[in-house]
């Protein structure tokens, strides 16, 4: 991204090292232009300061990048929410408020998901190290995720009371994710998933658990983030 600042200063030089001074970077990082020479006055007095515009490429911050791509993709959208944003290292959090929050969620998260999704590809797009979002409105996840290993536990116990199989409803990658871990320690039950997407569903089955089911739930978490 490239920028630019204006500094005054008695000299073109003192004007230059003022702004160099302020950007923290070396005369090699700019580029400048003279936008008025220093001028003295008729016997010192009324002197005319020197101005230059310095140009440097600033590396963007991620998170305004972010902001600015979710904030442009709202825009087209025609919804209207503010947009929190956290850098935490390795992940960066994403919260939307707004007053129509069925539009940002979607059926079933549908809409947050593919605003996460595209948050993503654009986040590590040409990035040196990879970074995961984690975006959520009106604290949709949390609710959602206490929903689906209610319906899991519950699910779970039926299986149990009358030992036969029950297949869930289609599921995303994530969701099926929440399944599997809300009952990977679940006595006398396993599951499974079945069919392609979008129609995969979850089995939970009577019977000892499955790691490799397990094991496979955890790959197609890390492709879905």
């Amino acid at each position: 991204m490239i920028k630019s600042i204006e500094m005054t200063g008695k000299t073109e030089e003192d004007a230059i090292e003022a702004a160099l001074a302020e950007l923290g970077l070396s005369r090699d990082d700019v580029s400048v232009e003279i936008i008025e020479q220093a001028k003295s006055g008729f016997l010192g007095l009324k002197n005319t300061p020197a101005v230059v515009r310095v140009t440097y490429e600033a590396k963007e911050d991620r998170t305004e990048k972010v902001r600015t791509f979710i904030a442009g993709l709202l825009e087209r959208m025609g919804v209207l929410a503010n947009i929190e944003v956290t850098d935490n290292e390795d992940s960066i959090s994403v919260v939307l408020m707004g007053k129509d929050p069925g539009a940002l969620i979607g059926r079933r998260g549908e809409t947050l998901d593919a605003i996460q999704h595209l948050t993503n590809y654009v986040a590590n797009k040409g990035a040196s190290g990879r970074v995961r979002i984690n975006l959520d409105a009106e604290n949709y996840r949390q609710r959602r995720n206490e929903t689906l290993e209610s319906l899991a536990v519950r699910t779970a116990g039926k299986v149990l009371k009358y030992r036969r199989n029950m297949t869930l409803d289609p599921m995303n990658a994530y969701e099926r994710h929440v399944i599997h871990s809300a009952l990977q320690e679940h006595d006398g039950v396993s599951t499974y998933s079945v069919g392609s997407e979008p129609n995969r569903r979850i089995v939970i089955a009577f019977g000892k658990n499955d790691k490799s089911e397990r094991a496979q739930s955890q790959t197609n978490y890390r492709e879905w983030r």
